[in-house]
């Protein structure tokens, strides 16, 4: 670990520009990161916050295929929407640059080449999967399967999503082409590795021994278990029509390996960044006094911890990462995000559906961050954390504040007397507070930080509480004076603790209370006025809003609308039957019947006991869709009954026959007549 380096380089990962930026990638990356720089700048720190769109790989080349568009049409949709939400949402990149510029592909090329030149690469031919319906080499994405180390049976040609492992689509048991649907065959190519294997005992000393104390726990237990099962070469080439061509001779149609080209993104970027603003970018790279830092997801872990520093430390002359804080993974109201099945919440949605309310949900990914264990995102829990503590807490605490200040003394901050001993205490402790917030933060807890920061309100909140001025005002307006100075030190403290973390909201109250940058973060612990007596500040503005139940129920009900959609796109036409003759046909005694009774089955979720009145008989049927109908939904139900089905005991019930019935789009249970509300022609009768 670097201590008190001279700059600090953080990158955010590079997010895919084959759809937009979700909640899961804020939580995992970018709101951590923001919180981060934000924080060190306070510090008055020398930083370089860089980003961009990952813009080449298989993930665009799909995404092509199925909108029927150009990669470069895909890439400059979903560039633009994910710059502009970053913008919008407060993400305080330096640089925010493509892979797709100019700079990035020469930055590549000049990296793979120095490599290529210097014999760090081996050039092999291999035989690897082949389309031969689609005349493609199946890399990465193109292809799923198997996954040999947990059996996952969707993993892809790079990387298990379920365990993490990382891939090659040889590796995949039971593969088959994602362009065709076809079982690929196998076709000899030639490629350039990078050998991992060779640099295996510099990994060891310098992640397992140099940061087996710093790095967490998730972090660095599953790069030990990718070392420990022992490095291969890794291709950095590919047979693709999409991204940097291989700048040799003897490479025509081929491209460089996204997770080579990628990482290399965070240079360039760095380099776009620092011709702008008229500075040297290679300190930011190759200064021994630089602390790099990657904020990425799990998934990028191997990418970031292993491949990456083995290019950087082939190519000789740049930084290793000093620290790689990854988080894991979000989950939306119980189910894994997933932009395939449009299971999110967008970003760019959010900030449409929640004008001015984006401090409510980096607060809310703060406070839920799944920084040691998959944590989940529900609409309900963003709604108590906005009106039980940034409204009840924080809000209140400001407003109490502003309001007393200006009825009592027109806004002008009064000059206090002697302080009791509850207000030197208070003050104490408040000068405590960014010691202890830095401490969480220079150790990416940032959750935990952000508790110490609501901690700062309930102090202001507890203080005036106990002393309750409008209380005796008349009796004591002496006493007051001093209690009005030291709520206000407080609320001043905030504006610039919050800034990190609630960086509109800081802004707001700085406006509020009319302060500029005359004080900083450190200056809270050792200046002994933050705001002195006889500064005007303004009137009070609510900082946070209630959020009401119609607007969550809003979000809650578009999102059962995806969900509905999903299964109805997913919904497949069984196909038919062997041939049944007329006489099979014939044999089956369909008859209309009304349901007359209906009550659950004892000690049974499924089954509703029936009493059916057929034309014939009254007779008892047991039907198991007490989940989806109560006995009340279905007496006087006309329905359709086959009638000769041989007798079956269940659960002690002699059940005469069976009501015929099919799901509809949103997978409930529907009486088969022709109306029925959602089935479509080819519906199967159960």
């Amino acid at each position: 670990m670097i201590q008190n380096p001279k700059r600090y380089t953080i990158t955010a990962a590079l997010p895919y520009t084959n759809g937009p930026i979700h909640i899961g990638h804020l939580a995992g990356v970018y709101v951590p990161a923001d919180i981060y720089a934000r924080y060190l700048r306070q510090q008055g720190k020398d930083v370089a916050f860089i980003c961009g769109s990952d813009e080449h790989g298989v993930a665009i080349s799909m995404k092509a295929k199925k909108e029927g568009i150009t990669p470069q049409e895909v890439i400059d949709k979903y560039n633009g929407i994910i710059k502009n939400s970053f913008e919008d949402f407060g993400i305080s990149f330096d640089n925010y640059s493509r892979t797709s510029a100019q700079i990035h592909h020469d930055t590549a090329s000049e990296f793979f080449r120095k490599l290529y030149d210097n014999g760090k690469f081996i050039e092999e031919v291999t035989e690897q999967l082949y389309d031969e319906k689609a005349q493609q080499f199946l890399a990465d994405r193109f292809v799923t399967g198997t996954c040999p180390k947990c059996g996952n049976e969707e993993a892809y040609g790079d990387q298990c999503e379920k365990c993490g492992t990382s891939l090659n689509a040889t590796d995949l048991i039971n593969p088959k082409s994602t362009i065709t649907g076809t079982k690929p065959v196998l076709k000899s190519t030639k490629h350039w590795f990078l050998p991992l294997d060779q640099y295996d005992t510099f990994l060891r000393e310098w992640i397992l021994e140099g940061h087996k104390n710093d790095w967490k726990p998730n972090v660095f237990g599953q790069v030990k278990s990718w070392l420990d099962d022992g490095l291969k070469p890794r291709a950095v080439t590919r047979d693709l029509d999409w991204g940097i061509p291989v700048p040799v001779e003897g490479a025509e149609g081929k491209v460089l390996y996204v997770w080579f080209d990628a990482p290399i993104g965070y240079i360039s970027s760095t380099k776009e960044w620092a011709e702008r603003v008229g500075k040297d970018w290679e300190p930011y790279w190759k200064d021994q006094d630089t602390k790099l830092l990657h904020f990425i997801g799990k998934d990028n872990i191997v990418f970031h911890c292993v491949i990456f520093p083995a290019m950087l430390k082939a190519e000789g002359s740049y930084i290793l990462p000093d620290n790689v804080p990854a988080n894991e993974f979000l989950n939306l109201e119980g189910n894994k995000l997933s932009t395939s099945k449009n299971w999110a919440v967008w970003l760019h949605e959010y900030l449409i559906d929640f004008p001015e309310k984006q401090d409510v949900l980096r607060y809310a990914l703060t406070a839920n961050a799944p920084e040691t264990k998959d944590n989940d995102f529900t609409w309900k829990d963003f709604q108590a954390r906005n009106n039980n503590e940034l409204v009840a807490i924080f809000g209140n605490f400001i407003n109490r504040v502003v309001v007393l200040s200006n009825k009592y003394y027109d806004g002008i901050i009064p000059q206090p007397n002697e302080l009791s001993e509850v207000d030197e205490a208070t003050l104490t402790e408040l000068k405590a507070y960014p010691a202890v917030i830095s401490s969480s933060l220079e150790r990416y807890r940032f959750r935990e930080a952000l508790g110490e920061l609501m901690n700062v309100a309930r102090l202001g909140n507890k203080y005036l509480a106990d002393e309750e001025p409008w209380k005796i005002v008349k009796e004591n307006p002496e006493r007051i004076k001093t209690q009005m100075y030291v709520a206000l030190q407080i609320a001043a403290a905030l504006s610039v603790l919050a800034e990190p973390f609630l960086p509109f909201t800081s802004q707001k109250l700085k406006t509020i209370l009319k302060l500029d940058n005359s004080f900083g973060w450190n200056d809270i612990t050792h200046k002994s006025d933050l705001v002195p007596a006889g500064h005007q500040i303004g009137q009070a503005e609510l900082l946070f809003a209630k959020i009401e139940d119609e607007e969550i129920q809003k979000q809650i009900d578009k999102l059962e609308a995806t969900k509905a959609a999903n299964k109805a796109e997913n919904q497949t036409v069984i196909p038919q039957k062997e041939v049944a003759t007329f006489d099979d046909f014939a044999k089956l005694d369909l008859r209309v019947g009304t349901i007359v009774e209906a009550e659950k089955m004892p000690k049974a979720n499924k089954l509703l006991v029936l009493k059916v009145d057929t034309g014939i008989d009254v007779r008892t049927i047991v039907s198991g869709i007490a989940e989806h109908f109560s006995p009340e939904d279905v007496i006087g139900k006309r329905v359709t009954v086959l009638a000769n089905l041989a007798p079956r005991a269940l659960r002690g019930v002699e059940s005469e026959g069976m009501i015929l019935m099919t799901e509809n789009a949103e997978g409930k249970l529907v009486f088969v007549n022709p109306d029925a509300d959602g089935v479509k022609n080819g519906a199967t009768i159960n």
